[in-house]
C-alpha cells in the first residue's frame, strides 16, 4: 500500500493527514494538528513562517513514525508570500489582513487602471491582492536585492528541498497572471516596474519539486518526494469535491469561496462589476468570489463568549428574534479591532445579546451567498439547482438551512476534508511518481 502526506495550512490551524487507497477510495488519518494565526509586530499583522516550518517538520516526523510515506504536498491560503535575498528571508512576512496596501492602491490604478488589470487577469479586486502587496514593497524599497518571491507553500517546500518552484493555482491569486497565456503578465509587471526576474515560468499541480534535503531527512527520520498539489487551498478543495455534474460550490472556512468551474475565464464587464474572480484549477477555471465567511463568527466568539462551543452558539442564534442583516463583505469587517463595534456601526438597531450578533452574522452570510449566486447565474447565463458546501462551515446546519432558504437552491453539505482530499488526489494520479 502506498502512503501520501497532505499538509494543509489555514489561517487558524494546520494539519497533516496521511492518505492511502483502499477499495478504490482515498482513506485518511490525521497525524498532527497545530494552531496558526497572524501576529502583531510594530503595528502590522505578520506570519511567523519559521514557526510554520517547525510544525511542518513535526508533521513529517510523526508521519514517518507510522507510515512509509512516498510523497508529500503542501497547500495554504493564497495571496501571501515570502521575499528572499538568495537563501535569506526578508522579514517580516506580512499577512494579507494587514492594512499596508491601502495607501498605494490608487498609485497602482494610476499606472494600470483596474479595468485594464481585470481585462488582463480576470482577478477580482481585493485590497490585499499580491499585486498591491508587491507594489507596497517596491515603494518601501523592500525589493532591493531580492532574488525571489515565493508564495507561502512554495517557500515551505523550498525549505524542505532546497528547490525554488512556482505553482500555477496559487499564482492566480496574485492578480498578476494573464488569463490567456496563463503565465505572469509581462505588460503589467513592466508598467509597475516590478523586477522581472521575480516572475519565472509556472509549474502545474503534479510536478515533482524534489526530495527532502539531507538535513531535513535527519530531522524527520525519512525521505520522500515533495510534489506540487494545487497549492492554493481552495483549488485543492474544489478538486476534492465529489460533485455530480457541474454545480456551484462554497468552500466554507475563514473565507467563503463561492463559485463554479468554467472551461475558460470570464472577464466581461458584468463579471468585473460584480467582482468575480478567475483563478486556476486543475484543468479548468474557477469562476468565484470571496465572501467574508466564518471570520465574522470566529471573531464574535473570541470577543463575546470564547468559552462557548459552536453548537451552543448556533442553538442560541436560532432562538434569537433579531432580524436585521448587514453587508457581510463591508471592508470594515476585514480586520477590525472589535468585531462587535464593527457590527454596531453597520446596523440601525444594536443587537441586545450574543445570540442576536450571531444570528445577524449567519443571516448576513446566507444573504451574501444568495446575492453572489444570483450574480453568478446571470454572468455565466446558466441556472443551477444545487450548491455543494465543503469545509468547516458545512457542519453548520443552521447556516446551511438559511442558505437553502435564501438561495432557493438545494444545499448538499459535505462535512469532508475536501482540501486534503484534493491534495491527495493529485498525489495519487498515475505516472506522477
Amino acid at each position: 500500500m502506498k502512503y501520501r502526506l497532505a499538509i494543509d495550512l489555514g489561517a487558524s490551524n494546520g494539519r497533516g493527514i496521511v492518505g492511502f487507497v483502499e477499495d478504490g477510495k482515498i482513506k485518511t488519518e490525521e497525524i498532527y494538528r497545530f494552531k496558526n494565526g497572524v501576529q502583531q509586530l510594530n503595528n502590522h499583522l505578520v506570519w511567523d513562517v519559521e514557526y510554520l516550518l517547525v510544525e511542518i517538520k513535526n508533521i513529517i516526523k510523526k508521519a514517518f513514525e507510522k507510515y512509509p510515506i512516498e510523497s508529500l504536498a503542501i497547500d495554504t491560503w493564497g495571496v501571501d508570500y515570502v521575499l528572499l535575498k538568495g537563501n535569506e528571508i526578508v522579514t517580516p512576512c506580512y499577512a494579507y489582513r494587514d492594512l499596508r496596501t491601502e495607501e498605494i492602491i490608487d498609485q497602482v490604478h494610476n499606472l494600470v487602471p483596474f479595468e485594464i488589470l481585470y481585462e488582463h487577469t480576470g482577478s477580482q479586486f481585493q485590497k490585499f491582492n499580491t499585486i498591491y502587496q508587491l507594489y507596497s514593497d517596491l515603494v518601501a524599497n523592500r525589493l532591493e536585492g531580492v532574488t525571489d518571491f515565493l508564495m507561502i507553500p512554495e517557500y515551505l517546500m523550498y525549505r524542505l528541498t532546497g528547490v525554488k518552484c512556482k505553482e500555477f493555482t496559487n499564482a492566480t491569486t496574485t492578480g498578476l497572471i494573464n488569463h490567456q497565456t496563463l503565465e505572469f503578465d509581462e505588460e503589467i509587471i513592466k508598467s509597475l516596474e516590478l523586477p522581472n526576474h521575480l516572475f519565472p515560468k509556472l509549474n502545474s499541480p503534479g510536478t515533482i519539486v524534489g526530495e527532502l534535503s539531507k538535513d531535513i531527512q535527519e530531522e524527520v527520520g525519512g525521505n520522500c518526494k515533495v510534489m506540487l498539489c494545487a497549492t492554493h487551498d481552495t483549488a485543492s478543495a474544489v478538486e476534492g469535491i465529489p460533485m455530480q455534474g457541474n454545480q456551484p460550490y462554497i468552500s466554507s472556512g475563514t473565507w467563503s469561496l463561492l463559485g463554479v468551474k468554467t472551461a475558460r475565464p470570464i472577464t466581461d464587464e458584468n463579471s468585473m462589476k460584480s467582482n468575480y474572480s478567475n483563478e486556476g484549477g486543475v484543468g479548468y477555471n474557477r469562476y468565484q468570489k470571496n465572501i467574508m465567511g466564518m471570520w465574522l463568527v470566529q471573531n464574535l466568539k473570541e470577543e463575546i463568549c470564547p468559552e462557548k462551543d459552536f453548537n451552543t452558539i448556533v442553538k442560541e442564534a436560532m432562538s434569537s428574534t433579531y432580524e436585521e442583516v448587514l453587508d457581510c463583505d463591508d471592508s470594515s469587517l476585514l480586520s477590525p479591532k472589535s468585531m462587535v463595534e464593527a457590527f454596531d456601526k453597520l446596523l440601525r438597531n444594536k443587537p441586545k445579546s450574543a445570540a442576536d450578533y450571531f444570528k445577524c452574522a449567519y443571516k448576513s452570510l446566507a444573504l451574501g451567498y444568495s446575492k453572489a449566486i444570483n450574480e453568478l447565474e446571470k454572468n455565466v447565463n446558466c441556472c443551477y439547482e444545487k450548491i455543494y458546501i465543503v469545509g468547516g462551515g458545512a457542519k453548520n446546519q443552521y447556516l446551511n438551512d438559511l442558505t437553502e432558504e435564501m438561495t432557493g437552491k438545494k444545499v448538499i453539505a459535505l462535512p469532508i476534508e475536501a482540501t486534503v482530499l484534493g491534495n491527495l488526489k493529485i498525489q495519487f494520479k498515475e505516472n506522477k511518481i
